[in-house]
């Protein structure tokens, strides 16, 4: 009998007990970088550099493309009207490229027209270089990020093996384990920063190509705005 009830009262003892947890771990992207090793601040370094270059290329060409859509209009009339020094001031109004073409066209007026053409030209070099500068740097990054991050991945497994070859046969997985989380994170690391660059770098560069299209067609009405006086005549 109280062999029985002693069996009943262990039955409702297992039943009732809980099941043993298991512990989660989890990690931040913080505490996941800090176990790619010294790369990662090289990564870190060079995703600073290229969120500084795009952002100052991005604000520098949406400044470069801000002007008047009747700013060629107004400079046609001052022009016909005598009032060079007007159409130059109204040039000096904006931080623009195109409004720098045409003050240094006005500026050569009186010139022959290949001399005026010729310094529009040199300027607009000039200002596409100013527009580009940068942009090297940041495909660069985008190129070299990932090739960081595979330098850690295969850094990260030759330390591991290198650690398991010191045990022995005493062969620990968490020393492999270890080894293959840093090279994971520096991997995606690179790629990620690789990643961000290079769409900024197209970015950027399509918006400067859109730019100089707005700069030739601005040069080509400035020109053909200059021949009109002596068409007139």
């Amino acid at each position: 009998m109280i062999f029985n009830l002693l069996q009943v009262v262990d039955s409702a003892a297992t039943v009732q007990s809980p099941a043993p947890q298991v512990e989660q771990m989890s990690y931040s992207l913080i505490e996941m970088a800090t176990k790619g090793g010294w790369l990662m601040i090289v990564l870190l370094a060079l995703s600073i550099v290229a969120i500084y270059i795009f952002g100052q290329k991005a604000w520098m060409i949406h400044r470069a493309g801000k002007i008047s859509k009747t700013f060629i209009r107004e400079i046609h009339d001052l022009i016909h009207d005598g009032k060079i020094k007007s159409a130059i001031q109204l040039c000096q109004e904006y931080d623009s490229p195109i409004a720098r073409l045409v003050e240094k066209g006005i500026e050569r007026i009186g010139r022959p027209l290949q001399d005026i053409q010729t310094a529009v030209e040199n300027t607009g070099n000039v200002e596409v270089a100013r527009l580009e500068k940068g942009l090297p740097m940041l495909a660069t990054i985008a190129g070299g990020a990932p090739m960081i991050g595979f330098l850690g991945t295969v850094s990260g497994m030759i330390n591991a093996f290198f650690k398991m070859s010191q045990n022995g046969s005493n062969i620990d997985i968490s020393l492999l384990s270890g080894g293959i989380y840093e090279a994971m994170v520096t991997t995606v690391g690179g790629l990620a920063v690789g990643i961000i660059a290079y769409f900024g770098y197209n970015f950027l560069t399509s918006k400067i190509s859109d730019l100089v299209f707005k700069m030739e067609n601005a040069t080509i009405e400035f020109m053909d705005m200059l021949n009109e006086p002596a068409e007139n005549k």
